[in-house]
């Protein structure tokens, strides 16, 4: 048995080989669903009715009819403007109620961020009717249509996502130093200016890492988009959703789509992750 017996530096060792096959094992789980979707969206529809899957022959052919099946193509424009336009304005309006909740102290402060933080505890579902309910108001008595235009959705979407980014933007405006705004007022900024000029640009990652967080919730949401578009601003859940109907299953095509719609998101991640870190303020004030 003590032939048997492992020295603390071999044992130490033989952890972290354990721990990184441990990682890797967890790792593939995490990534078989999108492995499995790069492979089918490879495959005709024909292989996948049959199980027949050809690994050494992938084609690319259902990345070429998805955009003739469906109008993919509107679909995808339409996310990336709603989605896009939705993210910039509750990331603009939550830089300015966060700041707001972060550095002045006024009558209804504290309420007022409970309830921002309140909001997140009600289902979205909730409101579904009444927005829809609204729409139909607006275009049946007034000159203002917002049911299926894809203003109406990037004001949901907007409303929907603003109170967590004001929540965001509030926690990243209190890890920045006050004597940074202080500094740039003594040098003859207004509380305005300095805003501007000084905690912005320094709370650049916050404003890169709730604008993603919005832009990608947005990107996959179904359920308002479903209830209040029907044919002008439907987005690529509305597309991907339509490769599968009543008297064709289109699988390869769907996959194919799947993949397609992936890549926006996973590009605007890879493009912002070094501001998706916070702290690039750390050091920035001296003494």
């Amino acid at each position: 048995m003590t032939g048997l017996a492992l020295s603390p530096r071999n044992r130490k060792r033989v952890n972290a080989r354990l721990l990184d096959a441990l990682t890797w094992a967890v790792l593939f789980v995490m990534l078989a669903p999108v492995l499995w979707l790069i492979v089918a969206s490879t495959q005709t529809k024909l292989r996948l009715a049959t199980g027949e899957i050809d690994f050494l022959h992938p084609t690319l052919k259902a990345f070429g009819d998805m955009w003739q099946t469906v109008d993919f193509e509107k679909y995808f424009v339409n996310s990336l403007i709603i989605c896009g336009a939705a993210a910039l304005m509750a990331t603009a309006f939550a830089s300015s109620a966060g700041y707001a909740l972060a550095r002045f102290q006024f009558r209804g402060a504290r309420p007022f961020g409970l309830a921002v933080v309140g909001t997140q505890l009600i289902p979205g579902s909730l409101f579904l009717l009444p927005v829809f309910m609204g729409f139909i108001w607006l275009k049946q008595n007034t000159p203002v249509h917002l049911f299926d235009t894809q203003l109406g959705m990037v004001l949901v979407y907007t409303a929907f996502f603003t109170p967590v980014a004001i929540y965001f933007m509030r926690s990243f405006f209190l890890a920045l130093p006050r004597e940074l705004e202080d500094a740039a007022m003594v040098d003859g900024c207004t509380p305005f200016g300095a805003f501007v000029r000084v905690v912005l640009p320094n709370a650049f990652p916050g404003l890169v890492a709730t604008f993603v967080y919005a832009f990608l919730f947005a990107w996959d949401e179904l359920l308002f988009v479903t209830a209040l578009t029907q044919s002008r601003a439907e987005t690529i859940p509305i597309g991907i959703r339509n490769f599968i109907g009543n008297y064709s299953q289109e699988y390869a095509q769907l996959m194919a789509a799947g993949v397609v719609s992936t890549l926006p998101v996973l590009l605007a991640f890879f493009l912002t992750q070094r501001w998706l870190v916070r702290g690039l303020t750390a050091g920035a004030v001296k003494g």
